[in-house]
């Protein structure tokens, strides 16, 4: 009698779930609306697709994610541009202490004159790096 006792505390393997799912459906896809489903399924990223099926039913929020790899892209580039902008400034202050250092006013003026005219060009070049910014997010970055 007290073998069966101890048998019967001991208890292994999982424990039992209060409220196992053991309803099952089956439903059919064809092609089309199966690469439908596997893609929403892939823009969940949910990892199990019982999960993301009982969402959809229920009308839960299923979560999407849409990685545009042109604004990635823009923006890289976009920060290499201003790291570059940056190293430009430093490199605009650093020429002027040389200036008025090293030369007489008159030549410092003729480099200054110099610097000048570039300057006006950088401005130019980074005000249309502005305006192509301003219409790429308006095109492509909307926001929904």
């Amino acid at each position: 009698m007290e073998e069966k006792n101890r048998k019967q505390i001991r208890k292994t393997g999982r424990k039992p779930k209060i409220d196992p799912a053991v309803h099952r459906y089956s439903i059919n896809l064809n092609a089309e609306d199966n690469a439908k489903f596997l893609a929403l399924f892939d823009q969940s990223e949910m990892k199990i697709i019982a999960h993301f099926i009982t969402a959809c039913i229920f009308q839960k929020t299923v979560k999407t994610v849409k990685i545009d790899m042109d604004a990635i892209e823009y923006h890289e580039k976009l920060t290499r541009f201003f790291s570059q902008f940056r190293a430009i400034g430093t490199n605009y202050n650093q020429i002027l202490k040389i200036l008025y250092r090293n030369f007489s006013e008159k030549k410092a003026g003729t480099y200054l004159f110099k610097l000048e005219k570039e300057t006006i060009e950088l401005v130019k070049v980074t005000k249309e790096v502005i305006r192509l910014t301003q219409e790429f997010e308006e095109k492509y970055l909307k926001k929904e």
